[in-house]
């Protein structure tokens, strides 16, 4: 039984890091999803979960973002939408910059 259990830790720990991988200073990735901070700026971009996600534009309430070679309109309060196999949805939006959480 001990064995079992180290050996299900091991996976978890691994499945964990895989997950983290491509979070860079602009994500914040838990278990689950990932928050990612894009600057207001053009070109800003950044790569979550194996996808690139790059700055398009905004307004006070929508922006709008190219994920995986597709322009992605997200709204502040709107459901989650799929590309790329991740979900998008937009969690706030500044002057400066944009912030938006990422899941599988």
């Amino acid at each position: 039984m001990p064995r079992r259990r180290a050996a299900a830790l091991l996976v978890s720990a691994a499945l964990g890091a895989a997950l983290l991988t491509g979070c860079s200073d602009d994500v914040s990735c838990g278990v689950d999803q990932c928050t990612v901070t894009l600057q207001r700026d053009t070109n800003a971009s950044v790569e979550v979960l194996g996808v690139e996600a790059e700055f398009v534009s905004a307004d006070d309430d929508t922006v709008t973002l190219e994920v995986a070679g597709q322009q992605v309109t997200l709204t502040k309060g709107q459901q989650a939408v799929e590309v790329g196999g991740l979900q998008f949805s937009l969690s706030s939006v500044t002057k400066s910059a944009i912030q938006v959480q990422v899941s599988k």
